[in-house]
């Protein structure tokens, strides 16, 4: 899943892609890189960033969600938690809904996402960007994240969506800190029980910039492809990238590798 944001503030591409020609060239390339999806996002989910209003999001996204649904066979998803900018999206030539929100914060999604039988990637967040960092606590990290995850599947299979549309993403960075998003990926597997495709997103987060000796956002490439190994090793099977071809390496010598422990 290569990520192409059109927004001016997310916190490593925040502004480089949001004019729509430019947003066009990126989203062309990273199909060529060999991503089997686009997820396209008009509001920054990064720690401290500010809700974007619908009309705003809806202009940033809609463009280029018919553009590179003409242009490339890659699946096309959006990451948004409105059911509004859901909708639009959909019948924009979209294919799935990422929303970071597990489908809770606005109580239209589930509906939503039901009536177009879409894809929908379940993300785990403690509290919203704007607070998600500020005092990150659990009890077990991993039972509670697992635990909510799954609760938010039975709840979309009631709304009407088939259990096989729904990805899981245990939100690494969502109100986590280092030692949370560290004890999630060593645990990863435990989110198999779910019964759900796994996604992970660690592409230039801070952990990996902590793990690596503070390095910039663009500099976290080599990190990000070994925790990506890590996770697929743990049963990850789709992973949320900046890089795609450099991610695309390592999966592959990761399903390699995965082949043989099983």
């Amino acid at each position: 899943m290569g990520i192409l944001n059109i927004t001016p503030d997310s916190f490593s591409d925040g502004g480089n892609y949001f004019d729509l020609a430019q947003a066009v060239v990126r989203g062309l390339k990273i199909a060529d890189e060999g991503a089997d999806i686009i997820d396209i996002g008009g509001e920054s989910t990064r720690p401290g960033a500010a809700v974007v209003d619908e009309a705003e999001e809806l202009r940033r996204v809609v463009p280029i969600i018919r553009t590179l649904a003409e242009r490339t066979n890659c699946a096309i998803s959006v990451d948004t938690t409105k059911a509004s900018v859901a909708r639009a999206a959909l019948q924009a030539g979209a294919h799935i809904i990422n929303d970071i929100s597990a489908a809770t914060w606005d109580d239209e999604m589930a509906t939503t996402v039901a009536e177009f039988q879409a894809g929908l990637v379940l993300m785990h967040c403690q509290g919203t960007p704007e607070t998600m960092q500020q005092e990150p606590h659990y009890s077990d990290v991993v039972v509670e994240v697992r635990d909510f995850l799954g609760a938010r599947v039975e709840a979309l299979v009631a709304a009407g969506l088939p259990r096989d549309n729904m990805v899981v993403d245990p939100g690494f960075g969502f109100g986590k800190t280092l030692e949370h998003n560290l004890t999630l990926l060593r645990q990863l597997d435990q989110f198999t029980r779910l019964g759900r495709p796994i996604l992970v997103g660690l592409s230039r987060k801070s952990m990996l910039g902590a793990l690596t000796g503070h390095k910039k956002p663009e500099q976290r490439i080599h990190g990000g492809t070994a925790a990506v190994t890590a996770a697929i090793l743990r049963g990850a099977r789709l992973v949320r990238t900046h890089d795609v071809a450099a991610t695309r390496d390592a999966a592959r010598v990761a399903d390699v590798l995965r082949v043989y422990q099983t």
